[in-house]
């Protein structure tokens, strides 16, 4: 029980001396997702629906690494609207800083199957 009390007690010091912020969300860092979609011919409207009917949008995400902002980035590439959307990029920054994808800056590849797949 006294071993108890003494652990609490450090414990409730050291977030004393670092301040409570020091376990809070605020020191995740800022990762912005911004995502540009290519409409299929006449989709214009459906595609861009999720971002507000604009063509391009950023995101917020809670990441709290450049890795885990890249991983956001990447799982922003897959399309399940083949019909509406014909493709995207997805490019990434974190704490104000570009994250470099590896196709032309964007995380997605060009020729992923789930691209390029509008029905004439």
């Amino acid at each position: 029980m006294t071993k108890t009390i003494i652990l609490a007690g450090l414990l409730g010091l050291s977030l004393t001396a670092f301040g409570p912020s020091f376990t809070s969300p605020a020191f995740a860092g800022e990762c912005i997702v911004h995502t540009n979609r290519t409409a299929c011919p006449g989709k214009e409207s459906e595609s861009y629906s999720k971002c507000g009917g604009s063509k391009e949008c950023d995101k917020e995400d809670s990441a709290d690494s450049e890795a885990a902002c890249i991983a956001a980035a990447k799982a922003g590439c897959p399309n399940s609207r083949l019909d509406i959307t014909k493709s995207k990029r997805v490019t990434a920054r974190f704490n104000g800083k570009q994250l470099k994808g590896p196709f032309g800056g964007s995380f997605c590849a060009p020729n992923r199957p789930d691209f390029n797949k509008c029905k004439s």
